[in-house]
């Protein structure tokens, strides 16, 4: 029976400290091993929290592999806008300006994991985390482009990007 490790690490960072090091030590795997390839497999979302699993697939040979997350909606618009966190005052001091190309970027990247039932219902979602880290779409409140989606103003741009899936 395969032993399942869950972890969250910084994108190409992740050390043999906790939480890390705890977690794999008493699987007997070589600590130092599994903290390379998780390096290199997530070396692309540096900078971000990332979803580990480490999958022990026989604790004798010591024999693992890692699956990489796609990381929280919300560390995807921080990269997207290059900025440190969301805003203190969503509302009311905006700390960033989406594009709806970003928006479906991250909407298409994060879809497996959502519940949304297609791509539009997806990149509503982007836009509500969008909203709560104080982060306009397009120029605008991100309620008002929810309203424009779905009067059918960004269809074009969905057909597109379903086309390029």
């Amino acid at each position: 029976m395969a032993q399942v490790v869950e972890v969250l690490v910084e994108g190409g960072k992740a050390s043999p400290g906790p939480p890390l090091g705890p977690a794999i030590g008493p699987l007997g795997l070589n600590v130092k091993q599994v903290v390379d390839e998780i390096n290199k497999a997530t070396k692309e979302f540096e900078g971000m929290q990332v979803p580990v699993k480490i999958i022990v697939e026989d604790p004798k040979k010591k024999t693992f592999r890692i699956e990489v997350g796609i990381p929280p909606v919300s560390q995807l618009i921080k990269k997207e806008l290059g900025i440190p966190k969301g805003s203190s005052e969503p509302g009311h001091s905006p700390v960033g300006d989406l594009s709806m190309d970003a928006v479906i970027r991250i909407a298409k990247a994060k879809k497996e994991q959502m519940l949304a039932a297609d791509l539009k219902a997806a990149a509503k979602e982007v836009i509500g985390t969008a909203l709560s880290m104080g982060v306009t779409v397009e120029g605008k409140d991100p309620r008002e482009v929810q309203r424009e989606i779905d009067e059918g103003a960004y269809d074009e741009l969905f057909a597109k990007a379903e086309e390029g899936s």
